[in-house]
């Protein structure tokens, strides 16, 4: 069964009859076809009408499907070869970091995701993406072994943020984020970082200040949750939505601000609703970002990311 946000119902209405039909037309032989052609090209306007006008915090909910593509399909369906490396040499291994190293394209690649998981067990086993102290001190080991070795990194960032458990603040939460970021701030090669469906905090940025920074189309990427803001600002739940409206963090808003490079589109009613789709437009958008940047040496890379992170909110200090 299909999972339908609140603001779907009037498709799940549609789409329910349809399937209705369908079984009724299986065992009774009936032809049905010209209605559930009718009612299957109402759904499709109803979709688009509705996506076509959705908030900041309808996108919020968008980006939070539970079956929306996870960090872990984008790295089975891109990357040939993967072969996962664990721990941070220090303290143990950390699940919701995924990392390793494949070929893309035929390129050598090491590879970082933040995973959510996409069932119960799942979700548990990765504490729904929100990495420890270990786990971002895997990432800056990763992307340090990929300087040394000469290959690109990619991430999928898709997090609510870092674990702000006790025993993650114990363990160094904060400086393991600002290590993992000085990371891809010096690394001497490519980091094409994509944000595929939450991009929270600290915890985010982690894994995703790169050369290019990418986003889906209902992807989000905020410094904090609208839930978080709302309870902070206003110490009313009911303030959500306004706050996801203020804190500027649809991927339109972004790009208009210049703080990602590129927005990739999704199909009509997100990536939940055509995978394959979405992956192929994610494949071409990294590859025409990453061929440009293989061309520079190290000591380019790191002025034009330093420049490119320098420069954002210049103009609003104008």
């Amino acid at each position: 069964m299909r999972h339908y946000l609140d603001f779907e119902k009037p498709i799940a209405e549609l789409e329910g009859k349809i399937e209705e039909l369908r079984r009724m037309s299986e065992p009774e032989g009936l032809n049905l076809a010209e209605e559930v052609a009718k009612l299957t090209l109402a759904a499709d306007r109803q979709l688009k009408a509705v996506y076509a006008k959705l908030t900041p915090w309808q996108k919020t909910q968008v980006a939070r499907h539970p079956e929306r593509p996870k960090a872990s399909d984008y790295i089975a369906a891109l990357i040939q070869e993967f072969t996962p490396l664990a721990g941070d040499r220090a303290f143990g291994e950390d699940p919701a970091v995924l990392g390793g190293i494949g070929r893309y394209h035929g390129q050598s690649v090491v590879v970082l995701g933040t995973e959510k998981g996409s069932d119960t067990e799942s979700r548990v086993k990765y504490n729904f993406g929100m990495a420890r102290p270990e786990g971002y001190r895997k990432a800056r080991r990763l992307i340090e072994f990929a300087g040394r070795f000469h290959l690109p990194v990619l991430s999928f960032v898709d997090t609510s943020g870092a674990f702000p458990g006790i025993d993650a603040e114990a363990r160094g939460q904060a400086e393991a984020i600002a290590r993992s970021i000085e990371a891809c701030l010096e690394s001497p090669v490519p980091l094409i970082a994509t944000v595929i469906g939450e991009g929270g905090s600290g915890g985010a940025i982690a894994l995703a200040a790169g050369d290019r920074v990418l986003m889906l189309e209902y992807a989000i990427y905020s410094v904090i949750s609208p839930e978080g803001c709302a309870s902070i600002l206003w110490r009313d739940p009911l303030q959500t939505a306004t706050a996801a409206e203020a804190l500027r963090l649809t991927a339109d808003d972004l790009r208009r601000l210049r703080l990602v490079d590129a927005v990739i589109p999704e199909p009509v009613g997100g990536a939940q609703r055509d995978p394959a789709a979405t992956m192929k437009a994610v494949d071409n958008a990294v590859w025409e970002a990453l061929v440009p940047l293989l061309r520079l040496d190290g000591a380019m890379l790191r002025a034009q990311r330093r420049e490119k992170f320098l420069d954002m909110g210049r103009d609003a200090l104008l």
